[in-house]
């Protein structure tokens, strides 16, 4: 699905001592039921956790695999000049409440990205020039910096008027609809499809059309906004531009706005903590080629040679570059994913390649708008040392050669490039695979992903597996809301506690 360079922070050794490995090729649970997980990443371990916090009556033996050395699937972190930066999943929401009680349950600090330390510079770069760029200046006074965050502001409302508030209202009502699922369990149902769960929520229409139609025809912003700003935030986060369906263009406009954060250390320390957390047999370097339903359970094939029986089968992991074979075969409907390709550089940008006389003149973002002639999608600082020495981060449809780098950079250090299957390729009307992929207990957490590809979707995809799980194959939903804070079962505001 993606390539993980030699620099990705390895976690082998941690996980070695800290979950129980077996060789045995069956697995039976305290339940005489067991549960496989294919994927470690935040799907996978979510699923793992709910499993856990849902059911205080059954105790099945939960198996995760995982076909790389380290867990997180696509959070991770690379390593450049001895500082570890985020390579995949960067970003949390303010109301991300799933993310945010992972965080808190599991004692981990918080942390603002870089790119939304203060007042930043934003540049949008049409291949000839700047057609938008903020001011930068930084200050240690912090009214300086209010000042020019306040400036800033007002140019954007000048060039692109009030559709910025019509924008804001159009996120603010996606997300708002979005809350719905984190009510307790006594009014929010159990989703055995994803259209249905999209419904419920009032957002299944936003899938039908592209986001494009919906700013234009919908919410009537102005094509310059269109055109530039909301393309910009569409490519940076998705890699695509505003053809993508409705719903994913809204949730890639929420990703963009403040308050936005990060776990200092990394994200992928989320996946690690719920895996550690939830009683798991966790089990590095096995991919799974195969699966079938042999009557009364499932046996998975590895590609070392080893089999493990189970009761319930979940796939956590998309299937759109996946080799594993189903027996009898499952059907989802056909989806290409979206390759990304992130190039961390140690160094210096080259002025001259943007038209300008001096480092100090350009955006810590530049992003570019929609046009095939333009090599990347977005460059930013992560980290700046000195003013001739910092570490960047490049995003692009293709590969950066040497050449092309050389071109852009005056100086480079160190280069680390990562080609990650990173979301799905959206396209209105969205066709959904089903959660329940073969009618009986084998489950697929990614047929959410067309919804939109993030944290917080694969953890709220992940509880509602979970508690379809347990509903299904033991009969019985959980009786209590998954708050990791011990609450009474009314109180949903609970899952929305940062404190």
């Amino acid at each position: 699905m993606f390539l993980f360079p030699l620099k990705i922070f390895s976690l082998l050794a941690l996980f070695s001592f800290t979950f129980p490995h077996t060789s045995s090729s069956t697995a039976a649970g305290g339940d005489g039921a067991s549960v496989c997980i294919i994927g470690s990443g935040i799907g996978g371990a979510s699923v793992a956790h709910f499993l856990r916090r849902h059911s205080t009556n059954h105790h099945p033996k939960i198996l995760i695999f995982e076909r790389h050395a380290i867990v997180g699937g696509r959070i991770a972190s690379v390593t450049i000049g001895g500082d570890a930066f985020e390579a995949g999943a960067s970003i949390l929401h303010p109301k991300n409440y799933h993310a945010s009680n992972y965080t808190n349950f599991l004692n981990l600090t918080r942390k603002r990205p870089s790119s939304s330390e203060g007042s930043f510079s934003l540049g949008i770069w049409d291949g000839n020039g700047f057609v938008v760029k903020t001011l930068n200046l930084k200050s240690k006074w912090g009214i300086v910096n209010k000042i020019v965050s306040f400036f800033n502001g007002v140019s954007l409302f000048m060039r692109y008027g009030f559709s910025l508030v019509k924008m804001k209202g159009f996120v603010d009502e996606t997300v708002n609809k979005f809350l719905k699922y984190y009510e307790g369990v006594e009014t929010r149902p159990v989703f055995e499809s994803v259209e249905e769960m999209l419904k419920w929520a009032g957002l299944f229409n936003l899938t039908g059309k592209s986001l494009k139609e919906e700013l234009v025809d919908g919410v009537k912003l102005a094509p310059l906004l269109i055109k530039e700003l909301v393309t910009v935030i569409t490519r940076v986060n998705y890699g695509q531009g505003v053809n993508i369906s409705g719903l994913a263009g809204a949730v890639s406009l929420a990703g963009s706005g403040r308050g936005v954060w990060a776990v200092e250390g990394g994200n992928w320390q989320i996946a690690a903590g719920l895996i550690n957390s939830s009683d798991v047999e966790l089990y590095l370097h096995e991919e799974i080629d195969s699966i079938s339903y042999l009557g009364e359970y499932y046996e998975l094939n590895s590609t070392k040679g080893n089999a493990y029986s189970c009761e319930v089968a979940v796939v956590a992991t998309p299937l759109d570059e996946s080799s594993i074979q189903f027996s009898p075969p499952v059907s989802v409907p056909v989806r290409q994913l979206q390759h990304t390709h992130a190039t961390f550089v140690r160094g210096l940008v080259n002025p001259v390649y943007f038209g300008l006389k001096a480092v100090s003149e350009i955006p810590e973002l530049v992003a570019t708008i929609e046009d095939p002639r333009l090599p990347f999608t977005s460059i930013s600082i992560l980290k700046c040392y000195n003013e001739t020495d910092m570490t960047y981060k490049i995003f692009s449809r293709q590969a950066m050669t040497d050449a092309l780098l050389d071109s852009i950079f005056s100086v480079r250090k160190e280069t680390v490039q990562i080609n990650w299957g990173a979301y799905p390729h959206y396209k209105a009307p969205e066709k959904f695979a089903p959660f329940i992929l073969d009618g009986k207990h084998l489950y697929y957490v990614n047929a959410f992903e067309n919804v939109a590809s993030t944290v917080e979707t694969s953890a709220v995809a992940a509880e509602n597996i979970a508690r379809l799980i347990l509903s299904r194959f033991f009969g019985k939903d959980s009786s209590c809301p998954s708050a990791i804070k011990r609450t009474s079962c009314s109180s949903a505001e609970a899952l929305h506690s940062d404190t």
